[in-house]
């Protein structure tokens, strides 16, 4: 039992014995008389000029003369506290509560400050508590309160349990003698921008990597003013950037968000997001989702839950932002959440706050989508990933094993000065990345990049972007090619896409990414890397007079259209690509077309062009079912005569199964 509990059980034990007027008998600042007075009115005097230790000696002349001067001992401990004396304040903050613990319920909060600063973390959890169950008034001390009883019992327990952390420095081409902060990566790892504190200036920076690791980092001219830019979120593909702009440019309030984009290989000019996103309020620190269409943000505005929040816009059909959502009191608290961070897995959150139970500054945390579309409680990463010092601005790779972010440590230094809940510790900031451990990991995804171009002209187009959840028939995401005919998707793995790239006026693009490693199909890959593509449309050309297509185009492969094994029977998942090539027909009205089935070599031929017939009229009978006139189509089986690739491999075999359409006369 500490100093503090047998002095507490003892008066308990006293005020039972002799009754609560006897164990209230003290002398306090307003019964004191004679010299203890005078003493007592010195010692204030040399407080209120800051003479600290003279003003400590006359505290204890007091506290000689009566031990039970409670406003002395109050003082003594104060005191001794402010010098960061915290053993010492420890032990007068206790005897104050033996004299009477009500006589100021705040002391139970000090208290617990004197202990957490000396790692007494377990006392300093239940003096905190004792406070919030003293029936203190104070609003702004019991959310305090609150926040520290639930540091000190996280701290215990982090330390007793560290979690794996190894960190790195990006290195003297990236980290400087000014600050690095707020970094953000391409889904290819390839591209890394970070914000640089050059005195009072703010201003973008850009490193490359090469085979010998983070190029020296450039400047972004484009873009940078001689006011401040900073806490930029550069989209997956690289080719879009938003960022904070607080002056430098005409805004709605203090700061604001802007973008630019990459064209002809340039950044266009900075443009505002404009209202609703931004306001009269500070608006800053985006961080941009991997498909462009949820916009994530910090916010001190109206209707948010404290100092500083986060919040999300998304991109509406007309492509202008809509209004604003808070993210909730799951994620935002009286205090301040900063520096989002939304994976490209579009569901795992990671930010710096605060406001949650943490090791004290700004920690990080991170959090997950649930099935309602909610977000989970945020997860303290652990120390030692996170210190009494700042940490913020973390963002992970693509593969979810590696995060970078900024932190005022030094790598093999200790800040014995740091102190818990101060956001000021340091000014300067270097990027460091280590592997991150694999519970705090988001869900791994992959991507597809890919040129859309006329086959014939070779011109790049812009086309529409569809993929879709099999499983379910429900769009994952949609977009359209940029000025170049490029783009990028992010895939979560666990499930398996169908791609459909169209165009009016042309024949459509299928593609199938199998990415759902736990399921029994042959077709489910073993790895997964990422897709690069080069998709040529073939154009639906017509005579004016005639109205009928005059050039029959290559196969158009139909990469989404799946049967039973062994069997003609279409499976649910396959009707997304049917109906695509349903709607392709009544858009075309003179589109004439034979499906034609292919298998490989495995059993005998006369099976394998028995099995690629019934499919191929399958699936013509599914388009005649649903509308289309039976004199547009016909369908043919090849068996194993036309193959596309070796049969000598699973893969191999895997594309000669195939289902395919043809432009006729």
């Amino acid at each position: 039992m500490n100093y503090c509990k047998k002095i507490f059980l003892g008066m308990s034990l006293m005020i039972l014995s002799v009754g609560i007027i006897e164990a209230q008998s003290y002398t306090t600042k307003k019964t004191v008389s004679g010299k203890l007075k005078k003493i007592w009115e010195k010692g204030m005097q040399y407080n209120l000029k800051g003479e600290d230790v003279k003003a400590i000696k006359e505290f204890e002349k007091a506290l000689s003369m009566d031990p039970r001067f409670i406003d002395a001992q109050l003082q003594w401990a104060a005191l001794h506290y402010e010098l960061k004396r915290y053993d010492l304040g420890e032990q007068g903050f206790e005897k104050v509560l033996a004299i009477d613990p009500d006589y100021n319920k705040k002391v139970w909060y000090t208290l617990g400050l004197a202990e957490l600063r000396q790692n007494k973390y377990t006392e300093a959890a239940e003096h905190f508590k004792a406070y919030l169950d003293s029936g203190a008034r104070n609003k702004t001390l019991v959310r305090k309160a609150k926040l520290m009883e639930g540091n000190a019992r996280f701290i215990g327990q982090a330390l007793e349990n560290p979690v794996p952390y190894n960190p790195v420095s990006l290195g003297d081409n990236v980290n400087s003698p000014n600050s690095e902060y707020l970094p953000s990566l391409t889904a290819d790892g390839q591209t890394l921008v970070y914000t640089v504190r050059e005195r009072m200036d703010e201003n973008f920076y850009v490193s490359t990597m090469t085979e010998e690791g983070w190029s020296v980092g450039k400047p972004i001219e484009a873009i940078n003013t001689p006011m401040n830019e900073g806490a930029q979120s550069i989209s997956a593909d690289g080719k879009m950037i938003f960022f904070t702009d607080c002056g430098g440019r005409k805004g709605y309030g203090s700061c604001d968000l802007f973008y630019a984009e990459v064209k002809n290989g340039r950044w266009t000019k900075a443009r505002n997001v404009r209202s609703p996103v931004n306001s009269k309020s500070w608006d800053a620190q985006p961080s941009i989702s991997s498909d462009k269409n949820a916009l994530y943000f910090c916010s001190n505005r109206e209707g948010g839950q404290g100092e500083s929040d986060i919040w999300v816009s998304y991109r509406q059909e007309d492509g202008t932002w809509g209004v604003p959502e808070n993210l909730g009191d799951v994620i935002n608290t009286p205090t301040k959440e900063q520096s989002p961070f939304i994976h490209p897995d579009g569901q795992t959150l990671y930010f710096m706050s605060n406001g949650h139970p943490g090791m004290g500054g700004y920690d990080l945390y991170f959090s997950r989508k649930q099935a309602d579309g909610s977000w989970g409680t945020p997860v303290n990463m652990g120390y030692p990933i996170n210190t009494k010092n700042n940490e913020g601005a973390l963002i992970i790779s693509l593969d979810g094993t590696t995060a970078y972010y900024a932190s005022d440590r030094r790598l093999g230094t200790t800040n014995e000065d740091a102190d818990f809940g101060d956001p000021n510790l340091s000014s300067d900031t270097d990027l460091y990345q280590f592997e991150l451990y694999e519970a705090a990991r988001p869900q791994p995804v992959t991507y597809v990049q890919a040129e859309v171009f006329d086959i014939e002209t070779k011109e790049p187009l812009s086309a529409n972007i569809e993929f879709v959840d099999l499983e379910t028939g429900a769009t994952f995401a949609k977009s359209q090619t940029d000025t170049e005919g490029e783009f990028l998707i992010c895939l979560p793995l666990g499930k398996n896409y169908a791609l459909n790239v169209s165009k009016q006026r042309y024949l459509f693009y299928s593609d199938n990414f199998a990415l759902d490693h736990n399921n029994d199909s042959p077709e489910s890959p073993t790895t997964v890397g990422t897709y690069r593509l080069s998709i040529g449309l073939q154009p639906i050309k017509e005579t004016v007079a005639e109205g009928t297509p005059i050039t029959k185009g290559q196969p158009v492969i139909l990469k989404n259209v799946f049967f039973e094994t062994a069997k003609a029977d279409l499976r649910p998942e396959s009707l997304v690509e049917l109906n695509r090539l349903r709607q392709l027909l009544e858009d075309n009205p003179s589109l004439n077309i034979r499906i034609n089935g292919h298998t490989d070599n495995v059993g005998s031929d006369t099976d394998n062009l028995q099995l690629s017939d019934d499919r191929a009229k399958a699936v013509y009978n599914y388009l005649v079912t649903n509308g289309i006139a039976a004199a547009r189509l016909s369908s043919k089986g090849y068996g194993e005569d036309e193959p596309i690739d070796t049969n000598d491999t699973e893969e191999g075999r895997q594309k000669n199964r195939r289902t395919e359409f043809v432009v006729v006369d």
